[in-house]
């Protein structure tokens, strides 16, 4: 039995191998009609240009804020206690459908080169009126790439309805669905041909502890790093990093619409469980600048959070990447390094003159920048770029850059696995490191 179940993986690994060439064929072969037009987009943008001066670097600060203790034990409490990450696991909602079984418009949103060698994608019903975003996994929150006996991948998703987030505390927490809430599919990649999620709403904590109201945010970034998962905040909230414990998942005890206290019980907007935020970080000024994009980078000591400034489309540059140390105290899990008043300063910063970057990842000396331009239909392009230069992964022996997906808005190393992973619309896919560096022109 165990031979005949290994040759059926085999053969399903076959086809959905040349399910994905197929598809990065025909991708190809439409991104060589149109590289007369698109083998002058961005062009060389030259090498990174460090930023040392105090002035430059001094509007990076974050200041560091805890939700007090009590407010987050009198809302466990409230809610009948925390679950951890294997009984979210074990309560799916739902399950990711194989590329192979996709339908072709979510195909199209994959690479073309270089290729994707694993993709999923999500089913319509569960995911209308909800954009992806971010991606993180258990191979950034743990050396061993799992968390307890699991092996996960967290899939951020943002409602395309928007919501301050001072309109939301002044309704109580009971913000209705479609009006800019956060949400993290956790899913259960432990078996590569049967990933299995479940929907967690991301909420902060209110009125003492007594009620929470859900993030009013799009998760452009995520990080999950030891039991902590950091996410960007946007303009609409109070912090640029949101900070979460994935140990402190709670469960909604009442299913509708509602975000926190109701009648009877407690309410997710239609998710079964909630997460609510430990801590936030805070930029110094209105006009600091905000991380965009956000990974985890285990090649430096102590490991670092890294980002992208988040910039309006119509923004012609430059933008700043940079990044900041994580706390090696016992005591600060997952927690970025301050100072004893509770700041926390960027190690490095630079300008880059690509512009509409929407992803970063640094690993050894390169920093990888995901640029989107035109329309979401259009594909992007993926650049690496150091203080010696810049290059980008090409279409084969194609003059066009432009083989990357458009939408994708995340980038996340496994460093156990060699693998990139990444989010296109409702697709959900993984590619070696080591080819995107073959692919580099």
């Amino acid at each position: 039995m165990k031979h005949r179940g290994r040759h059926r993986r085999r053969r399903r690994g076959r086809a959905l191998r040349a399910a994905l060439a197929g598809t990065a064929l025909a991708l190809t072969a439409a991104a060589t009609m149109i590289s007369t037009s698109q083998a002058t987009d961005a062009d060389d943008p030259g090498a990174l240009e460090p930023l040392t001066a105090s002035a430059e670097t001094a509007p990076l600060r974050l200041t560091e804020h805890e939700v007090p203790r009590d407010w987050l034990d009198r809302l466990s409490s409230g809610t009948g206690g925390p679950v951890g990450v294997g009984a979210v696991l074990a309560d799916p909602d739902g399950a990711l459908r194989d590329a192979e079984d996709c339908p072709a418009d979510d195909r199209r949103a994959l690479p073309v080169e270089p290729a994707a060698t694993r993709a999923y994608c999500w089913t319509g019903t569960d995911t209308d009126g909800w954009r992806s975003g971010a991606v993180t996994t258990s191979g950034d929150a743990d050396d061993d790439g799992r968390w307890g006996e699991h092996r996960v991948i967290l899939s951020g998703w943002s409602h395309e309805g928007t919501q301050d987030a001072e309109d939301a505390e002044a309704q109580g927490g009971t913000a209705a669905v479609g009006r800019g809430l956060a949400r993290v599919a956790f899913v259960d990649a432990g078996d590569p041909a049967a990933l299995r999620y479940t929907w967690v709403l991301l909420a902060v904590p209110v009125e003492g502890g007594r009620d929470y109201r859900g993030l009013a945010s799009p998760v452009s970034g995520m990080v999950w790093y030891q039991d902590k998962l950091l996410v960007t905040a946007g303009r609409g909230e109070s912090g640029a990093l949101y900070v979460y414990d994935v140990d402190q998942v709670l469960r909604a005890t009442v299913d509708g619409l509602p975000v926190g206290r109701v009648p009877g019980g407690w309410s997710a907007a239609g998710a079964r469980y909630v997460l609510p935020a430990v801590a936030s970080y805070r930029t110094a000024g209105a006009d600091a600048p905000r991380p965009g994009g956000i990974s985890l980078d285990r090649s430096t000591a102590p490991d670092s959070l890294v980002a992208h400034e988040a910039v309006p489309e119509d923004h012609d540059g430059p933008t700043r990447l940079w990044r900041y140390a994580f706390s090696d105290a016992p005591d600060r899990a997952g927690l970025l390094a301050t100072d004893p008043v509770s700041r926390a300063d960027a190690v490095e910063a630079y300008e880059t003159e690509l512009t509409d970057v929407r992803s970063v990842l640094s690993h050894r000396s390169g920093w990888y920048l995901g640029r989107m331009t035109g329309t979401p239909d259009e594909r992007g392009s993926l650049w690496r770029q150091d203080t010696d230069g810049a290059r980008p992964t090409r279409c084969g022996a194609d003059e066009t850059h432009r083989c990357w997906s458009g939408r994708a808005a995340s980038l996340s190393y496994w460093q156990g696995t060699g693998e990139v992973w990444s989010q296109s619309g409702r697709t959900l896919f993984a590619l070696p490191l080591a080819s995107v560096d073959r692919s580099l022109d």
